[in-house]
């Protein structure tokens, strides 16, 4: 399930930035296809074969996991701009380009960087399972770590979260309402992701499930608006055509 749930995502996020490689070359919604693309590159570091090529190059450090960490923050910033702009969300804006969204990208990236230095990192492992397995002391800092990697994703999802949830709500096109439905469960799922270390082993599958859903959700709700956007352009034009 894990698996099919990987490669699904990956296969979606890589369809959607391909689709975006003639838009953003003509210079159109640029943001759309980087967003696209990193988000394939980070799936693709988070599937274990892969990463473990990717690391091995590397020098088998697990370096490719801090990579992977420091794409999916770029990744969420450049979503969490363009989904404010595009929804008007000026609040949800502040929060992300003002003090508290510098303080907090800030933070979550200088806590990801400590506890990854505090490590033993050698060995390539995907998801540093071969590390967190070397001592308690490691299982707890893998914990930590994770749980940096997850803040700044979780702040900039919730900020977001009351915005699309106006956007619901409202009497806009069919489209529009339903990509903030699917946005906004996104930033649900990536918020209870911070809730991963108090998992039970036995349910353990649920991380892969939270993370993933919310990328899903997110890319889709993307794909919405820009569906919505192709389809307005395209009646404006025939209205046009008509006259």
């Amino acid at each position: 399930m894990i698996d099919i749930l990987q490669w699904t995502t990956l296969a979606v996020c890589a369809v959607l930035a391909i689709a975006r490689v003639p838009s953003a070359l003509r210079g159109e919604n640029r943001s759309l296809f980087f967003i696209f693309a990193f988000l394939t590159v980070a799936i693709l570091l988070s599937i274990p074969a892969p990463y473990f090529a990717v690391d091995q190059a590397l020098g088998g450090f697990n370096i490719a996991n801090l990579i992977l960490r420091y794409t999916i923050f770029g990744t969420i910033l450049a979503l969490g701009l363009r989904v404010a702009r595009g929804f008007g969300a000026d609040d949800a804006l502040r929060l992300i380009t003002g003090k508290p969204g510098i303080i907090v990208l800030g933070a979550a990236s200088a806590a990801v960087l400590v506890v990854f230095l505090m490590m033993d990192t050698a060995g390539s492992s995907a998801g540093l399972a071969a590390v967190a397995a070397k001592d308690d002391h490691h299982d707890a800092l893998v914990e930590y770590y994770g749980a940096a990697g997850r803040l700044y994703p979780a702040y900039v999802t919730l900020a977001l979260l009351p915005a699309m949830l106006r956007t619901v709500a409202s009497r806009l096109p069919l489209l529009v309402r339903l990509s903030a439905g699917l946005l906004a469960l996104g930033s649900v799922a990536i918020t209870l992701s911070l809730l991963s270390p108090v998992i039970p082993p036995e349910l353990g599958f649920l991380r892969f499930v939270f993370n993933y859903s919310a990328i899903l959700c997110m890319v889709v709700g993307l794909a919405l608006i820009w569906l919505g956007k192709t389809l307005a352009k395209r009646a404006r034009r025939k209205q046009t055509s008509l006259k």
